[in-house]
């Protein structure tokens, strides 16, 4: 009986764990989508024609910024959960690259339009 009662608790506790991870990556997603569509609405903004390459990457790296350090927040927390054994310092450098990758894009192709209207 008290393996049984051991089983149970441990299936119990695992599923726990599973449902604790898939909620972090929905929020991590989330967190992720909120922050994109944030930087999205910036690139189409009238006042930022005129701006230089170097303007709207400045420009960029300063907006959104509840929804960039949610996003951050959001992604720490899942990839605490899913890779408890890595140093913290690591899914810290994880996020900040997310953050990089997606300012990048949205400057990318800024640059590239700014390219194609001349």
């Amino acid at each position: 009986m008290r393996m049984l009662v051991a089983a149970v608790l441990m299936i119990t506790s695992s599923a726990a764990v599973a449902d604790e991870v898939d909620d972090a990556h929905k929020l991590a997603i989330s967190g992720r989508d909120a922050y994109w569509n944030c930087l999205a609405r910036e690139y189409p903004r009238d006042s930022n024609k005129a701006m230089s390459d170097q303007e709207f990457t400045s420009l960029i790296a300063n907006v959104c910024p509840s929804e960039r350090q949610n996003f951050r927040v959001s992604l720490i927390d899942f990839l605490t959960l899913q890779f408890p054994k890595e140093d913290s310092d690591a899914h810290l450098t994880t996020a900040n690259r997310a953050i990089e990758l997606a300012q990048k894009d949205i400057v990318t192709a800024f640059v590239r339009r700014r390219a194609a209207a001349k």
